[in-house]
């Protein structure tokens, strides 16, 4: 069996969706006019959405298309049961094809009345991290991030100064007004330094080019879905390029997400996040931080989560956003941020650093050992919260029904034909095939778990032991050649090792906190050992754990 620890990955329960939420209200007039949704809102039917919007009749999704080389037709006229459009009818169930309002598209909408009709339609959705595919046949139907100062957004000139492209005298830039479609509706946008970057408004750009822009800053998360921590995730990176040629400030806050629509998953509180130094140390995001990104230039940002400021329930969902903008008041882009609180069940292998040994000897005080040494243990938990301390654990396909992946005991769990893919995880310092769940306290942020070892006077691990040696063999050999057992203090002694595992909501001094709470637990280990001397030994230092395995289903055979 191969005997690296870490190259085993168990398959894991794919994980629940769950969101941040915010509203936002979209100003619309009689006829057409468009929309983009910088958030999902695939939560709810365009029905259930617009239900208390009794003007909305239609609403047009555009559907971008890479490979399409020209329209038979204006893209800007929508037209029914072609590719590039979705359509959702009011009341006209058989000629609808949009089902639901995605993130990161520009719509139509289709109000009742004239352009001198005034509406509002207030969406709830989900932000997304902004991104954009400008297209070569031209045909961009697009929506901005663009920041509001005192009032009014930047224009289109200001806002497209690093992709003059788009901007450029040969480029055509439609926008809806409300109002019949045709020659009035869309109307040309020939001032570009005049025009405002409505962001929640979308804009047709026949400007044949390919690009990504999006905004004068990108910012870009390692995960495209945004600061997502998951159960058991630590540590997530943005990046923020500056597409100009001058510094940029750019201001980074943390925001309370809108409590969850009915029907969704509730949220407890807001992420705590942290900033993360190159040197590992956190701290907490409670506050407005500002970055300076230099002229073509590009610098990336840590974010870490204190998971020891989360609920301890299992499952428990926080979400939040973290809000960018720029000192040029160009953009302004929101990031969503999740994390859910995990089981600490499963299986957990690691090291005490022992520092400590209270000494025995008058003319020797103190406990402060010249070195620390190591000791290895295995803690498994299953979903019942049973702590199981081990003395070894293998890990592979099972000889049970089916042969599922999972955790034994012992090596007879294994599959026979599969025992060379397996793993096997032992410690050296307990007694042989041994679980123990004797003691006190659970594996929880601020809990103490306490597991007495037995080692019986007779354990063939006893130190006292020595098979071969007649005066700790246990044995009493009579003259007349019979043998008498004999008992516990005779030649040898029972040893009891109390372990006691305390679990700090921090880790200990000069440890990394990347994953603690999650994927690392630890903090103070001391130890009682009965039954070497006269006098129980105490013995104590730092311990830290890492989750090998979520598997918290233990074969104890």
């Amino acid at each position: 069996m191969k005997a690296s620890l870490f190259a085993l990955c168990l398959l894991l329960p794919a994980p629940l969706v769950h969101a941040q939420w915010r509203s936002t209200t979209y100003a619309l007039k009689g006829g057409w006019t468009s929309i983009y949704l910088h958030g999902d809102a695939t939560h709810a039917t365009p029905d259930e959405l617009f239900a208390s919007n009794p003007e909305i009749l239609e609403v047009w999704r555009w559907n971008p298309n890479p490979s399409q080389v020209q329209f038979t037709s204006s893209p800007l006229i929508p037209s029914a049961g072609t590719v590039e459009w979705s359509v959702w009818v009011r009341g006209q169930p058989d000629q609808s094809t949009l089902g639901s309002l995605e993130g990161g598209h520009a719509y139509l909408v289709k109000c009742s009345g004239t352009a001198a009709s005034s509406y509002s339609a207030t969406i709830v959705q989900q932000p997304l991290p902004p991104s954009a595919v400008w297209v070569r046949n031209g045909a961009n139907f697009m929506g901005f991030p663009s920041a509001k100062d005192g009032g009014s957004y930047p224009t289109m000139a200001a806002y497209f100064a690093t992709f003059p492209v788009a901007v450029a005298t040969n480029t055509k830039i439609y926008k809806y007004i409300g109002g019949d479609l045709g020659p009035g509706n869309p109307i040309q946008v020939f001032s570009t330094s005049q025009e405002r970057v409505d962001r929640d408004q979308a804009y047709w750009f026949q400007a044949a080019v390919v690009g990504n822009f999006y905004a004068p800053i990108e910012v870009t998360p390692s995960n495209p879905d945004g600061l997502d921590f998951g159960r058991t995730g630590s540590v997530m990176t943005v990046r923020l390029r500056n597409r100009g040629d001058s510094a940029v400030t750019v201001s980074i806050s943390p925001e309370s997400s809108a409590a969850a629509p009915s029907g969704e998953t509730p949220i407890v509180g807001s992420v705590p996040l942290t900033l993360r130094a190159s040197d590992g140390t956190e701290t907490p995001l409670g506050g407005a931080i500002t970055q300076v990104v230099g002229p073509q230039a590009s610098v990336t940002l840590s974010f870490g989560i204190n998971r020891s400021a989360m609920s301890s329930d299992v499952d428990a969902f926080y979400a939040s956003l973290l809000r960018f903008k720029d000192s040029d008041n160009l953009m302004d882009v929101l990031f969503p941020a999740q994390a859910t609180v995990a089981s600490l069940a499963g299986l957990w292998v690691g090291e005490a650093e022992v520092a400590n040994v209270v000494s025995k000897v008058v003319s020797s005080p103190g406990s402060t050992t010249p070195r620390s040494y190591p000791l290895r243990f295995i803690i498994h938990v299953d979903d019942g919260g049973t702590a199981r301390l081990l003395s070894q654990v293998f890990m592979g396909t099972l000889a049970g029904e089916g042969n599922p992946d999972g955790l034994c005991t012992r090596e007879a769990g294994l599959k026979q034909d599969a025992k060379a893919s397996a793993h096997r995880v032992s410690v050296g310092h307990l007694p042989l095939d041994a679980v123990v769940t004797a003691g006190s306290g659970s594996v929880a942020l601020g809990e103490t778990l306490v597991r007495t070892v037995t080692i019986d006077y007779n354990d063939p691990t006893n130190p006292f032991v020595h098979q071969y040696h007649p005066d700790h063999d246990n044995k009493d050999a009579r003259p007349d050649g019979t043998v008498i057992s004999l008992s516990n203090g005779d030649e040898s002694y029972t040893i009891t090792r109390a372990c006691s595992f305390e679990f700090t909501t921090g880790p200990p001094t000069g440890t990394s906190s990347l994953g603690w709470g999650s994927s690392v637990i630890g903090g103070n280990y001391s130890e009682v050992l009965g039954g070497l001397r006269k006098e129980a030994i105490h013995v104590s230092g730092t311990f830290i754990l890492r989750r090998v395995s979520e598997n918290s289903n233990l074969i104890v055979n």
